[in-house]
């Protein structure tokens, strides 16, 4: 695994084992585009049983998060009749029972799997599969802009990215640096972000100094920079996904943007958003 992506799947896994409360918080991501797994990350273990551990698609709990791409669990892991079984020796090593598998998706590929343990036989609430899915959804954003930085740097020979597609992926990166947990790869990000700017002939999105947001708009936008849905900004500001729309088209137009996060970067260098 790239020095980089282990980083991001560690403090994700921090953060999970933090929200969630569970004792043991493990994960891994594919290498390679391979067709299987490897366990590289473990937090609260108290055995190497499940370090370095091969997980292939369709194999036990993570295998069959794998195959669907969607969260899956099981109360009691021995005892569970809905996964295959081949893990059963490492598992039980240390003494797991219940356990929660959430896949990292990025553009609908899953790249990797999160889980979370208990070493007793009891259901796993609501709080632990959001603290579980929150955390796959930090991998996946810094995955995302890795995967993007490297397009922006190194392009697929013989393409040649339009001027729509610069524009928007400087306010994608913009945007989504500051999450990035890797001080290097952050830096990194920032710096081509700082060449888009100085290259000539590239259009960025700039501030605007005389823009003026309503308090409802600014409301969205703050929202959406903080990664909320429509549907998450409404239910906290108490609006309809459609309302939520409507601000947040309002605001795009003041601002000159084309993207929810280019909206977002132009308000913060215009000194709207914190």
């Amino acid at each position: 695994m790239e020095a980089m992506e282990a980083v991001e799947l560690r403090a994700a896994l921090v953060r999970l084992r933090r929200g969630s409360g569970l004792p043991v918080v493990f994960g891994g991501l594919f290498r390679d585009g391979g067709p299987r797994l490897r366990i590289a990350e473990l937090h609260g273990a108290v055995t190497p049983a499940l370090r370095g551990l091969v997980i292939s698609t369709g194999s036990g709990l993570g295998g069959k998060c794998l195959a669907l791409g969607r969260p899956c669990a099981v109360t009691d892991y021995p005892a569970a009749r809905h996964i295959t079984h081949e893990y059963d020796v490492p598992v039980s090593a240390e003494g797991l029972r219940s356990v929660v598998a959430v896949p990292v998706v990025v553009r609908r590929q899953v790249r990797g799997v999160l889980y979370g343990a208990l070493r007793n036989a009891l259901p796993l609430g609501e709080r632990v599969l959001d603290a579980a899915v929150a955390a796959a959804r930090d991998v996946e954003q810094a995955l995302a802009v890795r995967d993007e930085a490297a397009r922006l740097v190194e392009p697929p020979a013989g393409t040649e990215p339009s001027w729509e597609e610069v524009r928007q992926a400087y306010g994608e990166l913009r945007a989504l640096a500051p999450r990035v947990v890797d001080p290097a790869l952050r830096a990194r990000l920032l710096a081509v972000c700082g060449r888009l700017e100085t290259a000539a002939g590239v259009p960025v999105p700039v501030a605007v100094a005389d823009v003026r947001l309503t308090p409802r708009e600014t409301d969205v936008l703050a929202a959406v920079a903080s990664g909320a849905t429509n549907a998450a900004a409404g239910r906290r500001l108490g609006l309809s996904p459609e309302t939520v729309k409507g601000y947040l088209r309002s605001a795009m137009r003041k601002l000159g943007a084309h993207t929810r996060l280019e909206a977002v970067v132009s308000a913060r260098r215009a000194g709207l958003l914190p």
